[in-house]
């Protein structure tokens, strides 16, 4: 039987990656307030620029 959580990297960037963060009030929101906590990653974008990994697909 197939799982129910198939993970892809880019469908989760082109969501929760900083530049849609940035694209809504709400987001921007989002961002304020994990800055104000003192979060060492913002997003996930942010997580896999440190690994130094890219995703496989382009990002549009």
């Amino acid at each position: 039987m197939k799982r129910t959580y198939q993970p892809k990297k880019l469908k989760t960037l082109r969501k929760r990656g900083f530049l849609s963060r940035m694209s809504s009030n709400g987001g921007q929101n989002i961002l304020k307030r994990r800055r104000a906590k003192g979060r060492h990653n913002l997003t996930v974008s942010d997580v896999y620029r440190k690994i130094g990994k890219k995703p496989r697909n382009k990002i549009r």
